[in-house]
């Protein structure tokens, strides 16, 4: 699956329109916007298109390499949502069942209701978090770079910060759960760290720490040779310089690949943001899921599975503006749902993006991103390393960019 050979005409691409993509990423390069961006796009099959090009690291001069190693931050999130989903095809627990059941700090959850981050007001939640919470971020958690509420607040207060943290997984999740929720459970929508906690739960449930789980159970079976939780020395020079955008528009290091945390072992395995990789490994994921859960003959879920998380379980078929989201990135949330561990597509029109209903994505913090279109049998992809990833519409013009070039 994927040849690289591929006659973009054969799987109903134009390749000229194609050769539009990478141009257009190059403006922002050549106005020092972007290091480097990679963009692809695989269609039956078939790897259509691809191009890299710009520097993985402009202080050393190394240009952007089709084998380079990204930070895909929040495109863990998926990874996580299956291996979670593997575990409920086993048996081992039900959506509904509630999260103290097995991580006990989070059985008598409290909700925000007024105060201070110092001296915050609270009452009990009205019912237990659930699995299908945590997996639809309406858990009532959230993340403290939010900083929306005294709650977002009591995250910064009490360094909990997967990315920088020195607790382990367990602590971490400990001290998470002492918080109070900004929400009742099911309440309402908000990005937060509760996939964090969906990856914790796969190591208690499973008894195998997840980077473990994550290696065993997804990426030898898949051939993901370069995912992990961090870059072995072998590979340390393809690991891309991260970078964040100034006031002015310019750039600066935000993680220098000779220095970046990465090429440690890390004690927190976050499951909401923690893995790097590359294009090729996260196109085989892809491909599975495309696939309805097999690649290559290895099955990792089944096709109803596949099929049920990529469906929008907002209440009453609700987008996830209705469900109270303020925007994060520089997407509209407007005509969009979210499934399990996905954003789903409900409304290209009043998402007002090019699109199919159906298609299923998500993105990472460094302005990367993914979408996956089973009508069209497409995958695309980019990415890149830039902080925050509202700077520019990078997500919007790739989808652009890749459904002009559909003629069949």
């Amino acid at each position: 699956m994927f040849k690289a050979d591929a006659d973009p005409e054969r799987v109903g691409l134009c390749s000229k329109r194609l050769a539009r993509i990478g141009p257009h990423f190059q403006k922002y390069i050549d106005d020092g916007k972007l290091s480097g961006v990679l963009t692809l796009v695989a269609r039956k099959g078939q790897l259509a298109y691809l191009d890299s090009r710009g520097k993985m690291d402009i202080e050393a001069g190394m240009g952007l390499a089709p084998d380079a190693i990204f930070r895909i931050y929040s495109m863990t999130k998926p990874i996580t949502s299956v291996a979670a989903m593997m575990l409920y095809e086993e048996g081992r627990f039900q959506l509904d069942d509630p999260v103290g059941r097995y991580l006990p700090a989070f059985a008598n959850a409290q909700v925000y209701t007024g105060g201070s981050a110092r001296k915050p007001e609270t009452v009990a939640a009205e019912r237990p978090i659930s699995f299908r919470d945590l997996f639809t971020h309406t858990s009532g958690l959230t993340y403290g770079f939010m900083g929306t509420s005294p709650v977002d607040a009591m995250y910064r207060l009490n360094e909990l910060d997967g990315g920088t943290t020195e607790l382990s997984t367990a602590e971490f999740m400990n001290r998470l759960a002492e918080m109070p929720l900004q929400f009742h459970p099911g309440a309402r929508w908000n990005y937060s760290m509760s996939t964090d906690v969906l990856g914790h739960l796969v190591e208690v449930i499973s008894g195998q720490p997840l980077d473990e789980f994550f290696r065993t159970r997804i990426f030898d079976p898949l051939g993901m040779t370069d995912t992990g939780f961090n870059v072995p020395a072998k590979h340390a020079g393809r690991l891309t310089a991260n970078y964040s955008k100034r006031k002015d528009g310019s750039l600066q290091v935000a993680d220098a690949p000779a220095t970046s945390r990465y090429l440690k072992q890390r004690k927190f395995l976050s499951g909401g943001g923690g893995l790097v990789g590359t294009a090729a490994d996260y196109l085989r994921f892809c491909g599975m899921l495309l696939n309805k859960g097999e690649l290559d003959g290895a099955r990792l879920l089944g096709r109803k599975t596949v099929e049920y998380m990529t469906r929008n379980h907002l209440p009453s078929g609700g987008d996830l503006t209705s469900m109270g989201q303020a925007v994060f990135s520089e997407t509209s949330y407007d005509g969009i749902g979210f499934g399990l561990g996905f954003s789903v597509m409900l409304d290209p029109a009043k998402a007002q993006v090019i699109g199919t209903p159906g298609e299923y994505a998500w993105g990472g913090m460094a302005s990367t991103m993914f979408w996956i279109d089973p009508q069209e049998e497409l995958i695309g992809m980019l990415l890149t390393q830039l902080m925050p990833s509202s700077s520019y519409p990078l997500r919007r013009e790739m989808k652009v960019l890749t459904y002009q070039a559909l003629i069949d």
